[in-house]
């Protein structure tokens, strides 16, 4: 050991090539090169066929790259998995009502050649819950060739008619879609700026009064403050900005004493608190003037003849 470490350091003071100068290669390139001289020499048996596989391998890794550079790596999938087995031939709808499945079948762009596995399910929840209808949407696969679409659709609550326009609303005011038949004939009417907003309000302080509610065609929104009922009969109901209870309470009383809207009047006015109008219809004025004249003539024709 003594005459090793005596030729080692003869070696540096000599100034030639000794071990420090030569360079020592990190380890995991010494395994890479002990694997390549063993590869070289023969110690490692390379599998037959494995050059061949190699090469399929490597154009079939530059042909993926290649699809998806140029987007038609989702197109490939498709196609392939269709052809396994995968195409989707069935889909079960569940919670529509108002939705029908030729929509959804369309929106989903289903056309009997769609791959189940390449399917994206949450891009058609999407595109379903964009449907007017559609509250929530849900889609499930079910392999081998079957996806289930459950639904929860929104509820009507009323019409809003907003100038010419006639529009189902939710009870939150939120338009659902244009009214196109009368299947929700019998849901009430709410006419005018801001009135689908305040419908559902409105209408809870109503419940106190059934039968006055139980004869409103239609509640019209004035100037986005106050409330006038049409009922069917024709009669118009001015109701204040403030104290609705108070003046539905005093007309409920004079309709029971009186038999007011049954009577031939165009309005009952009951905006102002101390007072109330009642204007006649345009045949019941006429009617009433020449009533008037004819008692104005009696009493004239009495007076001259005493």
């Amino acid at each position: 050991m003594n005459g090793k470490r005596a030729s080692m350091q003869a070696g540096r003071s000599a100034g030639g090539v000794g071990g420090d100068e030569r360079m020592v290669l990190p380890r995991p390139m010494r395994r890479i090169v002990r694997f390549c001289v063993s590869l070289a020499t023969g110690r490692i048996n390379i599998p037959r066929h494995t050059g061949t596989v190699s090469v399929f391998l490597f154009f079939g890794t530059v042909g993926l790259y290649g699809m998806s550079l140029g987007g038609h790596s989702a197109d490939v999938a498709q196609a392939t998995t269709a052809a396994a087995g995968f195409a989707i031939e069935n889909v079960r709808v569940s919670g529509n009502v108002e939705t029908s499945e030729i929509d959804i079948l369309q929106l989903l762009g289903l056309d009997g050649t769609t791959s189940l596995v390449a399917m994206d399910v949450d891009a058609a929840r999407q595109k379903l819950s964009k449907l007017p209808w559609v509250q929530y949407a849900e889609v499930r696969k079910v392999y081998p060739k079957t996806i289930e679409v459950t639904l929860k659709e929104r509820e009507a609550f009323g019409i809003w008619q907003h100038g010419d326009n006639l529009s189902l609303i939710e009870r939150n005011g939120s338009v659902i879609a244009p009214l196109r038949d009368n299947k929700f004939a019998s849901l009430p009417l709410f006419v005018g700026r801001g009135a689908e907003a305040a419908a559902a309000r409105f209408k809870d302080e109503m419940a106190k009064w059934p039968d006055i509610r139980s004869r409103v065609r239609a509640y019209v929104r004035v100037a986005g403050r106050r409330w006038d009922l049409h009922l069917n009969n024709g009669v118009i109901i001015k109701l204040p900005e403030e104290g609705i209870d108070e003046a539905l309470a005093f007309l409920t009383k004079y309709e029971s004493s009186q038999g007011v809207l049954e009577r031939d009047i165009a309005s009952v006015d009951l905006r102002l608190a101390d007072r109330t109008t009642v204007r006649l219809t345009e045949g019941a004025a006429a009617r009433r003037a020449d009533a008037l004249v004819a008692r104005a003539k009696a009493l004239k024709k009495a007076g001259g003849q005493t």
